[in-house]
């Protein structure tokens, strides 16, 4: 007896004290956004070269400010058309009062046969909307699923059973959005408690998937030896959702960046409609599928009376070219470098778009032809790589951190009235930093071509042009000390050009390796030997060399 008494006097005292009892959160849509800014990181592990929409490495913080109504109490607070590859734990939301008591992504949305379920576990209630094409006269009727999306759908309505489309005529399906309980776009919703009316813009920021980006250069060779360089940045967005006048930014540099699995968005599968043709059961009719469902209409702010119907849909992917007279602006971000897109743009679902990057005229360059030797290696004639290099400041008309890219250099030839402009090669940049050396390497001809023969010699052969040293030192696979003298190496190189050219010959040696004596002045760049030569025309050069290798 003391017990219940007990029991008793617990729900009085509570009742007294006017404790809330839980009531269900309120359903409140946040209103579209009226301000969006994208920040896209681009993969450090993509090729160069063209996107694949459907398997985009890179990410995106996406921050959208929207203004939302609450009335005193527990809401649901919905965030209507995120990125599909939102990140549910990173998303932050600011401006609510009382701040943010859980968060939710809905994975399921809006499609065919997400309708036909919610359809089948609300009694399968449906309207049935029919238009004949010869009188344009649309009839409505209300009716029951019967079956699932994956055999055909059957209707059952006030004149009996049917199939979707076996009636001849165009048909569709509508549904309560209410009741089915889906959304047309992605969705985080919060839940949140206020205490008192509320008007007011919040900020929503998250990470998302499927986004990247890429630069891209095209450079003109003038004939006095310049170079004009165009850059273009490609922005591909390979969600579902469209980010509309939005600012945009870029991140370049790699990005130390740890993340689990996100479970996908579930788009859902498409109906089957098919039926028995009314002549014979041999006869063919192609079945059709049903791969989209839509809203009726735009979604209102805050409306609640929504109604969605199934229809057909293509989905497009598209490139946009958007050009315009101003280029990027650089900014530090840490270690990184952000690009900030001088004028809004807009990114929409599935779509590859261009900015400009840079526009750079007359800069110089020194044109280059080069090679790469490993020392007491025989390489038969191979043709010198073209280097076209130039300084990364301002005197050189740069001075613009340049992020690695695809590069296509175009020069221009023949005589008026038949000049012609051609692409005369493609290349790669990595990250170049200000004040750094640029080099854009091209493939060479066969003009310009390059060998090296490892000779024997004898000590009594030992002479010049090598400058003379002590012979029994230098005689080769004898030991000297801790070090062992290698064969002597000969680099031949021909130039079939009608004009001089300047080229380097770079080394590489074994560990411990050194240079013992060389017919030619010779230098060291980024810790390997290297020869700057100048070739005659129509002529070859020979430089030899010798090295050491240390034996213990």
């Amino acid at each position: 007896m003391r017990s219940s008494r007990f029991s008793w006097l617990v729900i009085a005292g509570l009742a007294s004290t006017g404790a809330p009892l839980a009531a269900e959160a309120q359903d409140v849509l946040a209103s579209p956004p009226v301000d969006v800014s994208v920040t896209v990181y681009r993969d450090p592990y993509r090729d160069e070269g063209g996107f694949d929409l459907d398997y985009l490495g890179g990410f995106a913080l996406i921050t959208e400010t929207r203004r939302v109504l609450l009335t005193p109490g527990d809401h649901r607070l919905r965030f209507e058309g995120v990125a599909d590859g939102i990140e549910p734990a990173s998303a932050i939301v600011t401006g609510l009062p009382s701040g943010v008591i859980e968060k939710n992504r809905d994975a399921m949305l809006l499609s065919p046969s997400a309708l036909i379920a919610a359809a089948a576990e609300q009694d399968g209630r449906v309207a049935l909307t029919r238009t004949d094409p010869a009188t344009g006269v649309t009839t409505r009727k209300t009716g029951t699923i019967r079956s699932g999306a994956d055999g055909g759908v059957v209707f059952e309505g006030p004149e009996g059973i049917e199939g979707l489309r076996c009636s001849g005529l165009p048909e569709t399906f509508s549904f309560d959005s209410a009741i089915s309980g889906l959304s047309a776009l992605p969705t985080l919703s919060v839940r949140t408690r206020v205490n008192e009316p509320v008007e007011a813009l919040v900020q929503l920021s998250y990470l998302s998937r499927g986004f990247d980006w890429a630069a891209d250069y095209v450079a003109d060779r003038s004939s006095g030896g310049e170079i004009a360089l165009g850059g273009w940045i490609t922005l591909a967005n390979g969600n579902s959702v469209s980010f509309p006048n939005a600012r945009v930014q870029v991140v370049a540099g790699k990005l130390n960046r740890e993340s689990g699995e996100v479970e996908p968005i579930d788009f859902g599968q498409p109906i089957f409609a098919q039926c028995w043709p009314r002549g014979s059961t041999s006869d063919y009719e192609p079945s059709l599928y049903i791969s989209k469902a839509i809203p009726v209409a735009a979604m209102a702010y805050e409306s609640r009376d929504r109604v969605v119907v199934v229809t057909g849909f293509m989905r497009q992917e598209s490139v946009e070219d958007s050009a315009t007279g101003v280029t990027a602006v650089q900014e530090d971000l840490g270690d990184l470098k952000l690009y900030r897109m001088p004028e809004r743009s807009t990114l929409l679902s599935r779509q590859a778009k261009q900015v400009r990057l840079l526009d750079r005229a007359e800069i110089p360059v020194e044109r280059i032809y080069e090679s790469d030797f490993g020392a007491n290696d025989n390489v038969d004639y191979t043709p010198m790589q073209l280097l076209l290099r130039t300084q990364n400041d301002e005197e050189h008309n740069l001075g613009l951190p340049l992020p690695s890219g695809r590069v296509q250099m175009f020069e221009v030839v023949g005589q008026a009235p038949d000049q012609q402009r051609l692409l005369a090669g493609e290349t790669t940049l990595r990250d170049i930093t200000l004040d750094e050396e640029t080099e854009f390497e091209f493939n060479g001809g066969a003009d310009i071509q390059v060998r090296q023969i490892v000779e024997t010699r004898q000590a009594s052969r030992l002479q010049a042009p090598l400058p003379v040293l002590p012979l029994i030192a230098l005689l080769p696979q004898i030991n000297a000390g801790s070090r062992r003298i290698d064969a002597i190496n000969r680099i031949e190189i021909s130039n079939a050009r009608p004009y001089p050219v300047q080229v380097e010959l770079r080394l590489w040696l074994n560990d411990g390796g050194q240079m013992v004596r060389a017919s030619h002045a010779f230098g060291q760049k980024n810790g390997r030997p290297i020869f700057r030569l100048t070739v005659p025309a129509n002529d070859t050069l020979e430089v030899r060399y010798q090295t050491s290798t240390r034996t213990r």
